[in-house]
């Protein structure tokens, strides 16, 4: 059973970097001015759903998270991505949409810590 809490936690730590990536990318791109997805951004969300989805995975002894708690995550998540890729090309980014990736980004993490 150690493997699997070892992998566990490497997934949780992978996650943890997709997350700083993406938030952190998108305040560097805020505190620029330039509004534009740069590649930490796109880099930040592919790893959190790719490690989100590993991370669900029933690896453990009835300690799974509640699957409302699961979907909800997938679904931000996967709409962060979306907004992240269909704009990675854009010269400038609309602030409202732009903020509304930073603002999904935190409220991801708020269901992941206060969601028990």
């Amino acid at each position: 059973m150690a493997n699997v809490e070892a992998l566990r936690l490497i997934l949780l730590y992978v996650h943890l970097i997709g997350f700083a990536l993406l938030l952190g990318g998108s305040i560097a791109q805020y505190a620029s001015g330039r509004l534009r997805i740069n590649p930490a951004m796109l880099w930040g969300s592919v790893i959190q759903v790719l490690t989100g989805l590993g991370l669900s995975a029933p690896l453990r002894d009835g300690d799974e998270p509640a699957p409302a708690k699961l979907v909800t995550k997938l679904v931000i998540g996967l709409l962060i991505f979306v907004m992240v890729f269909f704009s990675r090309k854009r010269d400038v980014v609309n602030r409202g949409h732009f903020l509304a990736i930073v603002g999904l980004t935190l409220v991801n993490a708020a269901v992941a810590v206060f969601w028990r």
